[in-house]
Parts: structure tokens; sequence; C-alpha cells
């Protein structure tokens, strides 16, 4: 099967993407005087975004392969894709969108977010094994 077959299993992934995209460069309106929003709000946001893409990666690599089989090769293309959209976002937030203020915190928020999506990863991978083995 080639490249682009596989694509089909991370549509999810994809749509997710570009959902990110658009809400990290939007221009947001003013939330100070609201009660929902509070200081670091967004660093949980970019936590979240992060966390649910790297859950929709493997999901569309499970499903690709049929099983929940562990590869570290996996894991690190993973974690090599989202850096690379994390520290993008920031990128065109620093030089192209400049009414959203590009930081290093976000970044920081984006790369919890993918690891704690691999060790959920892991940690299923583990019982799923642990499972079969019974």
């Amino acid at each position: 099967m080639n490249k682009f077959g596989e694509l089909k299993y991370q549509i999810w992934a994809i749509v997710w993407t570009i959902v990110i995209l658009v809400l990290c460069n939007m221009k947001m309106p003013d939330t100070s005087r609201s009660g929902f929003f509070f200081e670091g709000f967004d660093k949980l946001v970019h936590l979240g975004f992060f966390y649910v893409l790297t859950i929709l990666l493997f999901y569309g690599k499970i499903r690709h392969q049929h099983n929940y089989s562990f590869r570290s090769l996996t894991i690190f293309k993973i974690i090599i894709i989202t850096a690379a959209l994390g520290g993008g976002i920031e990128l065109l937030q620093w030089k192209i969108f400049t009414y959203r203020s590009a930081e290093w915190w976000d970044f920081g928020c984006d790369m919890t977010g993918v690891f704690m999506g691999v060790f959920s990863y892991v940690l299923l991978h583990k019982s799923n094994y642990n499972e079969k083995a019974n």
C-alpha cells in the first residue's frame, strides 16, 4: 500500500491538526473580564490540543496496522511531527500572526500534552499485551 493509502487512517488527526492551526492563529476576543477563563487557561488548551492530536495519531496507526504493536520508531515519529507542528505554530504567531504572542511556555505545554499521549499509548499497549498473555 502506498503512503497516500495510509493517510485515510489519519483523517481525524489531519482534521484535528487543521482545527489546531486555525484556533491557535485566529484573533481571540478579550477574555480578561470573563469569569470562565483564568490565567494560564491558554496553556491548558495547548496541552489538551496536543494530547488529543497524539492520541489520534496513535489511533490512526493502530487502525492501519490492525494491532497494538509497540514500535519505538512510531513513537519517535509522532514526537517529531507534533514538535514540528507546535514549533511551527509558535513561529507563525511570532512572525505572521503578530496579534498572537509566541511563547516558549506554549510549546512546552504542547510537548507535555504529547508526552501524556505517548504515556497513555504505552500504558494501553502494556495492558493489552498483558491481557493477551493471560
